[in-house]
Parts: C-alpha cells; structure tokens; sequence
C-alpha cells in the first residue's frame, strides 16, 4: 500500500488515502517517486476543464527512482533514476509518422486504463498516464526516461513538463531568434520556465506579464527585463517597452481567451504568438477578418512544448549542468501530497511560481 492524493470524481475535493499498487506487468516499470510538480493541467482535470475519467491520481510531472521492472524491460533496471514522460508517443499513428510526436493521438490512451486500486476495492485511473501524485506509481516503460546525470532527481520532475513546455515553445513552436523581443504572459511554473528559455536564445528586451505585482522578483530572475502589471493598456505599455513596433513574440501561458488577444495585439506586424495555456471550450476568441490581413500575425497551438522529450531531455540537462537554466528557482514551495489542494487554490489566485510535492 501507498499513500496517494486520489481524485474521487471532477469538482471533488482531493483524498489523501492508501492505495494497492500491483506488481509491474510485462512492459511496466514501477517508481518511488522523489517529487512532483503541481501543474496548472492537473487544476484543470479536476475542475473539469480537461476530461479524465475518474476516480484517479493525478500528477504528471515527476521523477524517482525504479523500484522493480516487469517482463520484458531492459531499458532501466532497479534502482536507475527516471524522469516520467507523461506523453509517450505510439510511433505509428498519422501525427507520429510526420514526425510531429508532441501530438500522437495515443499519447494519452493509458489514462482510460485501470492501473490501481483503493483499500475497498473501487479501481483507480492514471490521470495523463503516471499518476505522479503518490508514494509510488506503475506506468508502462515508454512513460520513463533516463534521469540526466548531474541534476538532482528532485529538480529533475521540473523538466517532465514546466521545463520542457516552456524551453519548446520558445525554441520550437515560436522559434526565437537571438536579439528578437519576447513577452511572457503568465508568470507561474511554466511562465518562469520560458523566461530562462528566451534568455537562453538571446532574446530582448523580454517582457513578463502578471496580474500580480510580487512576482516581478521571480521575473527578472528568470530573466524578464521589464515586468508589467496585466490591465485594460498592457498591449499599449509592450509597445512602448518594444520601439513602438510590439513585440516579435508573445507566448500566452494562461489559457484565457482575453489574454490570448492582448498577447496577439501585443505583436508587432507579423509578429508571433504562441498558445501555451490550456483553456475551457467556453473561452472564445474572436479576429475581424480585415485585421487577419492587415497585421499578417500568426497565433500557434502549442503541445508540450512540441517536444520530444527523447531528444530535449538532454539538451536541457546541459543548459542546467552549465548553469544557463536553474530548476529550483522555479519552485516557490516544497509541499507533502497534503499540500496540493492550496497548492491548487495558489494558482486559482495567481500566486507564486511551481509547488513541488517532495517524497521522503
């Protein structure tokens, strides 16, 4: 039995029981879990802004260290440090095969499993496959990466989604070029995460955008050199900060459909924004079809960073061996699994930058 923070049914509030975990099958790798990271994306499949079938654990961002291994694993043995990988790409599906992994349609098939139990009974799902919010979890072996050398495994959970998400959707979705200007809407786990990623590409002046006036300390240290407090003129004041032009890239880390319009107004003409934020289907944002053509933007999705976490995974362990990206600057409070529900009123506030759930 472990202890896990189970989720009962959507808009309920989180249990902190005991759970049975099985014994890894074949092709499953089960892991003691060092820490894990509390993400915007497990606020919004509690509330139902994303759907996951319940009950279940959720936590996706994760690392720890293999405790047993199924039949037919040879890839990490017991006792080797992984990363989780909450979106395993299938390899075969249409989005696989042009090479555009970060949106495999199978990534998430395994949440539907059941991978668990409660102490009664009642069969328990994976919340985005890995169920990270617990002592221990059991997931399939392509959910598991190596932990890279030199990071403590701590740290280590930031780059299974926060890190890899912010450092891809200015590295791969938007591209960044080294003296291009860059505003950050949405200073939290993933907001601080790319703000090292657009000082690791060179960017300037890079501008963060908050609600809240005591995250500018945070922003600057992550790398912003001008922080503006989110209003009716911010688009206004980011022209002003950007020669009058606006912006050469915004990234929208909220998931709000006004946000996502003032970061597209903040662009310049043919400027880039780039969607991170994950909203509900009832945030609509609306484009006249004369200013489609007129400014000559573009406004991007953007999938864990359209990432692959095979091939960025290390590359962002060598920005933190080399001291260009620090992980625990990312975290503004280390909390037990009994701290994820204020961890989860925080965010619904605007506050702070990354909880981390530490394991002892």
């Amino acid at each position: 039995m472990v202890r896990a923070a189970v989720l009962p049914a959507v808009n309920a509030p989180l249990e902190l029981t005991e759970i049975q975990l099985p014994e890894p099958g074949p092709g499953q790798v089960r892991v003691r879990l060092a820490a894990a990271g509390v993400c915007h994306s497990d606020l919004s499949l509690s509330n139902g802004t994303m759907r996951v079938p319940t009950p279940c654990v959720l936590g996706h961002e994760g690392a720890g260290t293999v405790v047993s291994v199924g039949e037919g694993v040879t890839d990490v043995a017991p006792g080797a440090g992984v990363v989780l990988n909450w979106a395993p790409s299938c390899g075969s599906c249409h989005a696989c095969a042009l090479g555009e992994v970060w949106l495999c349609g199978n990534a998430l098939a395994g949440a539907a499993d059941v991978y668990a139990h409660r102490a009664d009974g009642t069969p328990l799902h994976p919340g985005l496959n890995v169920a990270a919010f617990a002592e221990e979890t059991v997931v399939p072996a392509n959910c598991v990466l190596p932990a890279p050398d030199g990071v403590p495994l701590a740290d280590a959970a930031l780059l299974g989604c926060a890190v890899l998400t912010g450092y891809g959707a200015v590295h791969h979705s938007a591209r960044v070029q080294q003296g291009e200007s860059v505003v950050v809407f949405g200073v939290g786990g993933v907001g601080l995460a790319t703000l090292q990623a657009a000082r690791i590409a060179g960017a300037g002046p890079i501008v963060a955008v908050d609600v809240s006036p005591e995250k500018e300390e945070l922003a600057r240290a992550a790398g912003a050199t001008e922080y503006v407090i989110a209003s009716d003129t911010t688009a206004r004041e980011i022209r002003k900060l950007t020669g009058g032009q606006g912006a050469d890239v915004a990234v929208e880390c909220v998931g709000r459909a006004a946000t996502i319009r003032t970061a597209w107004e903040s662009t310049r003409r043919g400027g880039r924004t780039t969607v991170v934020g994950i909203g509900g289907k009832d945030q609509q944002v609306s484009f006249n079809a004369l200013e489609i053509f007129h400014w000559g933007r573009t406004l991007s999705g953007c999938v864990y960073g359209n990432t692959v976490p095979e091939r960025d995974l290390p590359v962002l362990a060598e920005h933190v061996r080399e001291g260009r990206l620090d992980l625990s600057s990312l975290v503004t409070e280390r909390i037990g699994l009994d701290g994820i529900p204020a961890a989860f009123d925080n965010m619904l506030a605007g506050k702070g930058g990354r909880a981390l759930v530490v394991f002892d």
